[in-house]
């Protein structure tokens, strides 16, 4: 759905595996006539002075965030922070070693993929302008060379958990990763808890622990998302005191996500607001 008001506070740029500069989403959020939006890259921040410019000149909010790769119970668990001080706590210094970790990860992996397809790191890395390079670079070095139509179908033959070329990577606890947020004066937000592409929804029980441990809403509202799925969820949330949030995951032509697909009406985002601890 476009043209409906409020925020889309989950999109991607080129800072991380997005194909879009974030003044270019700017743009795209203001066309659709949405309040604001947030721009939430993989582990890091460096695309927020350009979001935020460009916000403030299409005439529209700018909320600053940022997406944490996590693992709860040996499961995958994405989290959205709104709202940090780059400067505070440990965060930033713990995602450097997240991004360490990720590079030396990519690099195995195209390593392995090299012994069968005609792919180097020169090709994966190329002109991005990311500084965490992940397998969206690697998915999309092998489309451009070819082999696959699309980032989902490199994702789906060859880049998966189970395939032959994965390698894995350091992740952050789930609930240390709440509380670096939190430390940093933001707040967080379990991103597309039961989205499609995970092989079980995360539990009420996860949803609760992580209530407990500080979490602030829950990305329910998010075109990956199963409907099967929430229920549970929705009453946990509501039990809990969470917010819920609505989001797109924007990542330009790197997913079919369409940008205010879903979004967070305003009265939501000045709560989430209200509860950051040094607002930015």
């Amino acid at each position: 759905m476009t043209g409906r008001p409020g925020y889309d506070l989950h999109t991607h740029s080129v800072h991380s595996d997005g194909t879009t500069r974030p003044s270019e989403i700017a743009a795209e959020a203001a066309g659709l006539g949405l309040e604001g939006f947030s721009l939430t890259d993989h582990d890091t921040v460096t695309g927020w002075g350009e979001a935020r410019e460009a916000a403030k000149s299409h005439g529209i909010d700018f909320v600053p965030g940022i997406e944490l790769t996590t693992i709860h119970n040996w499961k995958s668990r994405h989290l959205l922070g709104y709202g940090i001080d780059p400067l505070a706590g440990e965060l930033m210094g713990a995602l450097a070693r997240v991004r360490e970790s990720r590079f030396g990860r990519a690099r195995q992996m195209v390593d392995r993929l090299a012994a069968d397809y005609a792919i180097s790191w020169d090709l994966v890395v190329g002109a991005s302008e990311t500084i965490a390079v992940g397998r969206p670079h690697i998915a999309d070095a092998l489309v451009a060379a070819g082999y696959f139509p699309d980032r989902s179908a490199a994702f789906a033959e060859v880049l998966h958990p189970r395939s032959p070329y994965y390698v894995p990577t350091y992740a952050l606890d789930t609930l240390e990763a709440i509380a670096l947020v939190r430390a940093a004066g933001g707040v967080s937000v379990l991103a597309h808890p039961v989205a499609e592409r995970q092989r079980t929804p995360t539990s009420a029980d996860a949803v609760r622990e992580f209530a407990a441990a500080g979490l602030t809403g829950i990305e329910l509202e998010h075109p990956e998302n199963r409907a099967d799925w929430l229920p549970p969820l929705r009453e946990a949330a509501a039990v809990a005191g969470l917010l819920v949030t609505g989001s797109s995951d924007y990542h330009g032509a790197g997913k079919p996500n369409r940008l205010g697909a879903h979004t967070t009406p305003a009265a939501t985002v000045a709560l989430l607001r209200e509860r950051v601890v040094t607002p930015r």
